[in-house]
């Protein structure tokens, strides 16, 4: 687990000034899950705020950097959430933009027009972007990430988020595997990692992160954000908040979006493992201490798992007792058991997932999981992941083909391919009025156009229908779903259980519906509102 922070010394701050953090975000790379989690903070909410060697008082979170340099966001964030942080990572606005630079731009989906030409009297950055998914040089993606100017904290670290998900995209699709060790060396050059909050990690630590990150299924990147915060300029937010996004962060539901798929579609589920109350677990003793076996067994009983004891009244004892790692034994003929071996790997956290060998199999007593508690089971299981499956809702959408139509006539002779109009919107959305459509060379040859139409549905809230026919756009291979209704193809793309894009496919082009940065729209709309996409009609 890596404490990120982001910061920079404004040539406003005069000089000798501190530095000032400007994001922090926690990443958790779990190998038992295949997944990565981020838990961003957003940069005014009141904490405890803890500086090494002097008393904690109540501020802002990022004044701990600035009154006590990265060991007192460290230890801030650490006492904030409970956990334990192994790594420190900390860069600068000019690193940031130039590791973007050296990977040659980052994809960043662009919800709506950015402008500001001056800095006005809160020093705010300027910027200057169009909508639209776009590559973004060093400069503008940190303009993008950094932008709070109409918005609040809420959206900046939805972007802040948005970024890392485009950046692990952009290493994917343009670097194979052999070329990792280059990716790393941008990136250790430009910000500092260290282990502890002190010792510089090695390279090769690095980069075995990095190959780890490359190889992830698709759509196991998971974003939690802190809810209920309340407040403008101070933030603050009950501690079960922080909690319960703390647990989410730690134990991602990696079926989300299975779940969430079949929610919206009205699709039977299909359980990947049986549940607790179907499955039975023989638990053994592998590391020597007493009363462990009972203790995970007595655990596992609270969870709903029916637990067995060895037959022939044999004591609850592996064969020998040098287990370092728990092991999960799963009784092979068994149906589901594979699934439910790794649902209860998940509990002891460093588990390791085996077949059934011959020896154990004579004190299974016919379970259908066997666990041998090891050296790493220090007594208490692990959290199971929040059950993240939305509710199923109505469309919440209003036909309204006339919104848009105009537009898209006035461009449909400029584009090679056949535009849809979206027949319906999410209720309560209009189009933008700053910039309500944009057409653009899409690709880096510009043999591509794509066409982009932006909803407004608040000061703050933007959706967007996208267009083209450039097929090989990175974001297109992080799909989740691929679901064929009524004889059309759609791909879905969701963050966690929430679907952030829809897209259509067709022989001519692709078709996006793109959720707000904070997903406001449900996943039943935003599926509404793709289904409605249909051929632009010929007319004046």
């Amino acid at each position: 687990m890596a404490l990120v922070i982001g910061y920079d010394h404004r040539l406003t701050d005069g000089k000798g000034a501190p530095s000032r953090s400007d994001t922090l975000m926690l990443m958790r790379a779990d190998p038992e899950t295949d997944s990565i989690s981020l838990l961003s903070f957003p940069r005014d909410l009141q904490v405890e705020v803890r500086c090494p060697g002097r008393a904690s008082f109540v501020g802002k979170i990022n004044s701990a950097y600035q009154e006590c340099g990265p060991q007192g966001s460290l230890q801030t964030v650490r006492g904030l959430t409970g956990l334990q942080i192994n790594y420190l990572i900390t860069v600068n606005f000019r690193g940031f933009r130039e590791i973007v630079d050296r990977l040659g731009g980052v994809w960043i989906d662009v919800d709506r027009r950015y402008f500001n030409d001056r800095g006005g009297p809160f020093g705010y950055a300027t910027i200057n972007l169009r909508p639209g998914y776009q590559q973004l040089t060093g400069r503008r993606a940190l303009d993008f990430v950094r932008y709070r100017h109409t918005d609040s904290d809420l959206y900046r670290v939805a972007r802040q988020q948005q970024f890392v998900k485009g950046f692990k995209t952009q290493v994917q699709s343009s670097f194979g595997a052999l070329a990792l060790p280059k990716v790393v060396n941008a990136i250790t050059n430009n910000v500092q990692v260290a282990q502890g909050g002190s010792a510089d990690v090695p390279g090769g630590t690095v980069l075995s992160y990095a190959l780890f990150a490359y190889g992830l299924p698709r759509g196991h990147v998971f974003q939690t954000k802190i809810e209920g915060l309340e407040g403008i300029n101070d933030l603050t937010t009950d501690s079960t908040n922080v909690i319960r996004a703390v647990r989410t962060f730690t134990h991602p539901d990696i079926d989300s979006s299975d779940k969430a798929t079949a929610v919206a579609l009205g699709e039977k589920l299909k359980r990947r493992a049986p549940a607790p109350r179907d499955t039975r677990v023989t638990i053994l003793n592998g590391n020597g201490v007493a009363g462990s076996a009972s203790t995970a067994g007595f655990q596992l009983g609270e969870r709903g798992y029916e637990i067995l004891t060895p037959p022939n009244g044999l004591p609850a004892n592996a064969p020998r007792f040098d287990y370092f790692r728990t092991q999960v034994y799963y009784a092979p003929k068994a149906r589901g058991a594979r699934q439910a071996a790794a649902k209860v790997a998940n509990l002891f956290a460093s588990a390791e997932i085996k077949r059934l060998p011959a020896d154990i199999s004579q004190l299974a007593n016919g379970a259908m999981l066997t666990v041998v508690v090891g050296q790493t089971f220090h007594g208490t299981l692990a959290s199971a992941a929040i059950d993240q499956t939305p509710r199923r809702e109505r469309p919440n959408v209003v036909f309204a083909p006339s919104a848009s139509r105009d537009l898209l006539r006035e461009r449909r002779s400029r584009v090679s391919f056949p535009l849809m109009i979206p027949t319906v919107i999410a209720r309560s959305s209009w189009t933008d009025r700053t910039m309500p459509v944009r057409m653009y060379w899409i690709d880096p040859k510009e043999k591509h156009k794509a066409v982009r139409l932006v909803y407004s549905m608040s000061s703050n809230e933007y959706w967007g229908v996208q267009m083209t026919d450039w097929d090989e756009a990175p974001v297109l291979a992080d799909r989740s779903h691929t679901r064929r209704i009524k004889g059309r193809i759609y791909d879905l793309y969701y963050d966690g259980p929430k679907l952030h894009m829809v897209v259509l496919r067709t022989k001519a082009a692709r078709y996006w519906v793109i959720n707000s940065l904070l997903d406001r729209l449900s996943n039943e709309t935003m599926l509404a509102i793709a289904k409605g996409l249909k051929p632009l009609a010929r007319g004046k």
